[in-house]
């Protein structure tokens, strides 16, 4: 029996280097442990949101659902603490670390959703701050499946990640072409989505255009090849 698709977003971090954040699932994890992966996770019920006064956007603008936004900025702040919001003045926002620790271990139980952080802290979350540029949808033949939609984000002014050393064996800051040099050496571990990413950014930064196009047969001859 084909297992059906789960919702999910990935955030590609990228800072003023050009450089992309790579984390490392612990080797322990059931699902592609010891690989590399951008942070991201699973559509929740409550990132589904009816218009709300902290998040600044008419959904028709969006190129897809806003439940996507609002998965992909809560999975960065639940797995490396970046926040993508502003105040009320429209300056980026800085937390003390006990309290976005707090506000990071509520969301992964699942006690608050994300806009009840922005409501808690008065921020506005734009989600057009996420740049949406492609979807990978695992083949059939995987028992777990993901509809996953990728965006870019930039390292917001005076943050720095702090990964979730529960789900995080490691982390660090890469250029796009070195990650795939490294995992051509067999120095880390890359799936299939992360490979075809890594390249969409490469071509981005080449050419200025930012879009992933992936067919089935890319990622199932991405499958053979590894």
């Amino acid at each position: 029996m084909v297992a059906t698709p789960r919702p999910a977003s990935t955030v590609v971090l990228m800072d003023e280097y050009s450089r992309v954040y790579l984390t490392k699932r612990p080797v322990t994890m059931k699902f592609m442990g010891g690989f590399q992966v951008f942070p991201g996770g699973s559509v929740e019920s409550h990132d589904h949101l009816d218009e709300n006064d902290y998040v600044n956007i008419v959904e028709a603008q969006l190129s897809i659902n806003l439940s996507y936004y609002i998965a992909a900025a809560r999975e960065l702040f639940e797995e490396v603490g970046i926040l993508m919001g502003n105040t009320i003045d429209g300056f980026p926002v800085i937390l003390p670390k006990e309290k976005g620790m707090k506000y990071r271990n509520d969301l992964q139980k699942g006690e608050i959703p994300f806009i009840r952080v922005l409501e808690l802290e008065k921020l506005s979350f734009n989600p057009l701050c996420l740049r949406y540029f492609g979807q990978i949808i695992t083949p059939e033949i995987s028992p777990i499946r993901f509809d996953t939609r990728f965006f870019l984000a930039k390292l917001p002014q005076g943050q720095t990640p702090e990964p979730d050393r529960n789900e995080i064996d490691g982390a660090v800051w890469i250029k796009p072409e070195d990650a795939l040099i490294a995992f051509e050496n067999k120095q880390i571990k890359l799936a299939p989505p992360t490979i075809l990413t890594l390249r969409a950014i490469i071509d981005y930064q080449i050419s200025g255009v930012l879009e992933m196009s992936v067919t089935r047969e890319d990622l199932m001859k991405l499958l053979k090849d590894l």
